[in-house]
C-alpha cells in the first residue's frame, strides 16, 4: 500500500523533480518505508512505499519494464497476481521481483489496458507508455483506492490524495460551490467532484488515457450488472457464496508483514474473522474499540466474537478527544466529512498499527447484501404513501415531530422523523433524502450569502435519479443497492477507511468487495438478501449459522459511530462554539451565521438532535482553515 503522484506537461518541457518530490513528500504517511522519483522528459512519476509484498529493494517504485519503455507507480494490491504471473511466464515474460507491481507492467504489455479485466484487487495506478507517448490512470472497480487529478490545457497532474495535487504550483485553490452543496446534503463530496473546482476524482471502474499533447478520454471498463431471472435454489446460492467469501479472504491473507482483523462485534467483521481462522494456523490478531456509552459501545459483542473464533483480542476506549485529533482527521480526510465514525476508525487504526501492518475489515457487506434499515424503510414508505394525505400530514407527522430528542445512536425518534419528512416523495427520492444531512430548504437558508449562485442550489436528488437510471436492475431492492454501491460506499465508507488507516500507514483489505463476490450478489434473488422484508443480509446470516454465536448473527446493526450528540453538549461544546463562531463564519463567507446559531441552539437546548449537522459544519470550518486559509 502506497501513495502515488505525478504529472505530464503538454508543452514538452522536462518535468521538474522538485515538484514531484514535493507532491510525494506530502504522502509520507501513506508510504513511510521509502520514496522513489522518475523523470522521463515531460513526465514525472513519484511513489511513497508501504512495504507489504516483497520487502526487498526489488519492490521500489516507480518500476520499469525490462526494456524501460513502460513505467508504473502503483497503490494497492493485485490479489491474483501470482496466477497472472504464471500466465505471463508461459508467454515468455521474465520477472526480476516477487511484486504484483511488475505483473501490471507485463500484463499491460501483453493485453493493453484490457489487462484491467484480469485484475482482482484494490488499486490505483499510473502507467507511462514511452513507446506510445501515452499516460494511463486507472482505479479499481469499487473505488477502494482513491485517485485524484487535474487535467488542464497545459498539464495533467495526479495523486492518491488531494493535498499532493495541491503541491503542483499551477493548481489553484478555488472552491466548487456545487460540490459544497452536495457535501452539505450528503455527508461527502460525490465523485467525480471535489471541493476544489479544478480537481476531480477518477470514478470507480474508470480508466483515463492522455497523450503528450493533452488529448485523451475517460472510459468505464467495468459496470455492475444485475441478473434477475433463472434463479437457483437457496442451497445452491449458499454454497457458492460460502466458497467465494472463503476464497476472497484466502487471497487477502497474502502478506510478507504481520496482519490482523478489525472486529467490531458486528456480523460483517465477525464473519471475516471466522473465515480468516479457516486459512490460518495461528490465532487471528483482532482489534476493537469502545466508547463507554451503552448505545454506542459494542465491546461485549466484540469480546464474544473474538472468543468464538479464538482470536487474540486487543481493545481500547475512545474518549471525547475530538478537539485534539479532529484537525488531524480533517487534514488526512482532506475534504470535510460529516461521518463522525472516522474518529473511531482513526483510533482503531492507530491501535492496530502498534501490532500489525495490514488488517482485514468487513466493509461492503451492507451495500451488496442489503444490510441497512433504509432498505426496509423503502418498502414501508410505499405502504405509508397509501395512507390518506390528511392522516399523514395532520396526525402522524405532528405526533412524530413532538417525540423527545434522544442522544442514543440512531434513536427511534431520529429515524421516525426522517421517515415521515420524506412522506410525500417518491420512494426512490425518499431513499436519497434519508441519507441527507441538510435538506434542500435547509441548504438554501444556510447558503443564503451565495444563494444567487446556481451551483449553490444544486439538486442532489438529480444525482440519485441519474444513478437509478444507469442500472439495469428492475427490482426495487437491487436498484437501491446499485445506487449505494456507486454513491455511499466509495464516497463515504471507503474514504473513511482509506484515509484513517493510511494516516497510520496501515493497509486495510475488504474481502466483501472482491468483484467476483459483488457480481455474485447481483445475481442473488432479492429475497435472499432481504428475507421477507425483515431479515437483512439473510444470505450472510445463513452462511454463518452455526459458525458464529446467535447473539451476533441476529443482533441489531449498530455501526461504528461516536456519541457526538452528547459530546457536543458537554466536553466539545467550547470547541464547537470556537470554530463555528461568527468571526470564523465571516471568514468563510458562504454560511449564514444566524442559521448556524439556530442549529447550535436547537441542539444545545435539546429541541432537536442536530449532531449530524453540527459535525458537518464543524469539519467544514476546520477544512476551510487548513486548506484555504493556511494553504496546508
Amino acid at each position: 500500500m502506497c501513495g502515488i503522484v505525478g504529472y505530464l506537461d503538454f508543452d514538452g518541457k522536462p518535468a521538474q523533480s522538485k515538484i514531484v518530490e514535493a507532491m510525494a513528500q506530502t504522502l509520507e504517511h501513506r508510504g513511510p518505508d521509502g520514496q522513489g522519483i522518475h523523470i522521463d522528459g515531460p513526465v514525472g512519476l513519484g511513489h511513497r512505499r508501504l512495504s507489504i509484498i516483497d520487502l526487498s529493494s526489488a519492490g521500489t517504485q516507480p518500476k520499469p519494464s525490462y526494456d524501460r519503455t513502460l513505467w508504473v507507480t502503483f497503490n494497492g494490491e493485485i490479489y491474483n497476481f501470482l496466477e497472472i504471473r504464471q500466465d505471463l511466464v508461459r508467454l515468455g515474460y521474465q520477472f526480476r521481483s516477487l511484486t504484483d507491481t511488475e505483473v501490471i507492467l507485463y500484463a499491460y504489455e501483453e493485453w493493453g489496458i484490457q489487462c484491467l479485466q484480469r485484475f482482482n484487487g484494490m488499486f490505483a495506478f499510473c502507467l507511462w507508455d514511452q513507446r506510445q507517448q501515452t499516460l494511463w490512470l486507472a482505479r479499481d472497480r469499487l473505488g477502494i483506492k482513491p485517485l485524484f487529478y487535474i487535467w488542464s490545457e497545459q498539464f495533467i497532474a495526479f495523486a492518491s490524495e488531494i493535498k499532493a495535487v495541491l503541491q503542483h504550483p499551477q493548481v489553484k485553490r478555488t472552491l466548487d460551490y456545487e460540490a459544497l452543496s452536495y457535501y452539505l446534503a450528503l455527508n461527502y463530496v460525490p465523485a467525480p467532484h471535489t471541493l476544489f473546482s479544478s480537481i476531480r476524482q477518477l470514478m470507480p471502474g474508470q480508466a483515463l488515457q492522455v497523450d503528450i499533447n493533452g488529448k485523451g478520454q475517460i472510459y468505464d471498463y467495468w459496470q455492475l450488472r444485475y441478473q434477475e431471472s433463472d434463479y437457483q435454489s437457496e442451497s445452491a446460492y449458499l454454497e457458492e457464496f460460502e466458497a467465494l467469501l472463503s476464497d476472497s479472504v484466502r487471497l487477502r491473507l497474502m502478506s510478507d508483514v504481520p496482519f490482523g482483523a478489525f472486529l467490531s462485534g458486528g456480523l460483517d467483521s465477525s464473519s471475516i474473522a471466522y473465515w480468516m481462522t479457516q486459512h490460518l494456523r495461528e490465532p487471528v490478531k483482532a482489534f476493537s474499540i469502545g466508547f463507554g456509552e451503552p448505545s454506542f459501545d459494542e465491546l461485549d459483542y466484540a469480546h464474544l466474537a473474538a472468543k468464538s473464533v479464538g482470536a487474540q483480542f486487543h481493545t481500547a476506549m475512545v474518549q471525547a478527544d475530538a478537539a485534539t485529533i479532529l484537525p488531524k482527521l480533517v487534514w488526512h480526510a482532506e475534504e470535510p466529512t460529516a461521518d463522525s465514525s472516522m474518529v473511531a476508525v482513526f483510533h482503531l487504526a492507530a491501535m492496530a498499527r502498534e501490532h500489525v501492518t495490514m488488517t482485514l475489515g468487513g466493509d461492503g457487506a451492507d451495500e451488496i447484501l442489503a444490510g441497512y434499515e433504509t432498505y426496509q424503510a423503502y418498502f414501508a414508505h410505499q405502504a405509508y404513501r397509501r395512507l390518506p394525505v390528511w392522516f399523514r400530514q395532520h396526525l402522524l407527522q405532528p405526533l412524530v415531530d413532538r417525540l423527545p430528542t434522544s442522544d442514543a445512536k440512531v434513536s427511534w425518534d431520529f429515524k421516525l422523523k426522517r421517515f415521515v419528512a420524506a412522506g410525500d416523495l417518491s420512494s426512490e427520492d425518499a431513499h436519497g433524502t434519508w441519507r441527507m444531512i441538510f435538506s434542500a430548504n435547509a441548504r438554501a437558508r444556510l447558503l443564503d450569502p451565495i444563494k444567487n449562485s446556481p451551483q449553490a442550489s444544486a439538486d442532489v436528488l438529480n444525482l440519485y435519479r441519474a444513478t437509478f437510471a444507469q442500472t439495469n436492475a428492475r427490482h426495487a431492492l437491487n436498484r437501491m443497492l446499485y445506487v449505494d454501491t456507486r454513491f455511499y460506499l466509495p464516497n463515504d465508507m471507503l474514504v473513511k477507511v482509506d484515509r484513517m488507516s493510511m494516516a497510520h500507514g496501515l493497509e486495510v483489505r475488504v474481502p466483501f468487495l472482491d468483484h467476483r463476490l459483488v457480481e455474485f450478489a447481483a445475481r442473488v434473488p432479492p429475497n435472499l438478501k432481504l428475507k421477507h422484508f425483515r431479515h437483512k443480509k439473510y444470505l450472510l446470516k445463513a452462511a454463518m449459522q452455526g459458525r458464529l454465536p446467535n447473539k451476533i448473527l441476529w443482533r441489531r446493526k449498530q455501526g461504528f459511530n461516536i456519541p457526538n450528540g452528547r459530546w457536543f453538549k458537554g466536553e466539545l461544546k467550547s470547541f464547537v462554539m470556537e470554530h463555528l463562531s461568527i468571526p470564523k463564519l465571516k471568514d468563510m463567507g458562504f454560511l449564514d451565521s444566524h442559521e448556524v446559531s439556530m442549529i447550535l441552539c436547537d441542539h444545545f437546548e435539546e429541541r432537536k438532535d442536530n449532531s449530524h449537522q453540527i459535525w458537518c459544519l464543524l469539519t467544514l470550518s476546520l477544512w476551510w482553515q487548513q486548506f484555504i486559509q493556511n494553504k496546508i
